[in-house]
């Protein structure tokens, strides 16, 4: 099954909506807990592809069915795949987050995992180095678990300083070098700063802005479920 990178612009002078103390938490309970809990039982006999990652994975302030993993489920299965997605997003997370609950991930019993992660560290200015390793981490534990993995890049506009956003634009092509995974450049090709296809934050895409990221990634994950 192959392995896929994304890549999600953000806007850094705006605050990522959704962020707030708890969302490092592993989601045991709660939203995020419930809609998993109640997914999970229709799954048996499907490919299980969890949609891990933060706000932009959870789908902010649009319906859960209009979110990329539900749009995804639906084109998968309309094409004849048998697969369920599972919105495993938590508004606010980091990759230090992220990296916390990989297990609880891993507990789902996952054949593949969508992990968009890294733009909270971006807007908080978090050391690069340190992004780095956690993705590193977290795709190393679930290579550990042959769970396949697409992992959604990030980058960052100039005025956090050149040398930030060089540095943070490279982390993702190292890590998709370095765990054997392909890349897709831009998660959110078509949909950023395009103001008809995102809410007022500027950051958070709507509904058929979610369509489009759909597209986007579409490619990637039949060649992996053909795989």
């Amino acid at each position: 099954m192959a392995r896929l990178h994304t890549c999600c612009v953000f806007l850094t002078f705006v605050t990522l909506a959704g962020c707030s103390p708890d969302s490092e938490s592993t989601p045991r309970t709660g939203p995020a807990a419930t809609r998993v809990g109640a997914e999970i039982g229709r799954m048996q006999s499907d490919t299980l592809i969890v949609a891990m990652g933060d706000s932009l994975t959870e789908g902010l302030n649009v319906d859960p069915e209009q979110a990329y993993p539900a749009q995804l489920e639906r084109k998968l299965r309309a094409a004849g795949h048998d697969v369920r997605v599972v919105n495993a997003g938590i508004a606010g997370e980091t990759s230090t987050g992220a990296r916390a609950r990989v297990d609880w991930v891993l507990r789902l019993k996952p054949d593949l995992v969508i992990l968009e992660t890294g733009a909270n560290d971006g807007l908080r200015g978090v050391d690069p180095q340190v992004t780095a390793g956690n993705i590193d981490r977290i795709l190393t534990r679930f290579g550990e678990e042959k769970v396949e993995v697409i992992l959604a890049g990030m980058q960052i506009v100039q005025n956090m300083g050149q040398q930030y956003v060089e540095e943070f634009r490279a982390i993702y092509p190292a890590a998709a070098k370095s765990h054997e995974i392909p890349l897709i450049p831009f998660f959110l090709e078509g949909v950023a700063a395009n103001p008809n296809l995102n809410q007022p934050d500027g950051i958070h895409p709507t509904a058929e802005g979610y369509s489009i990221v759909v597209d986007t990634m579409e490619p990637y994950i039949l060649e992996a479920l053909r795989d």
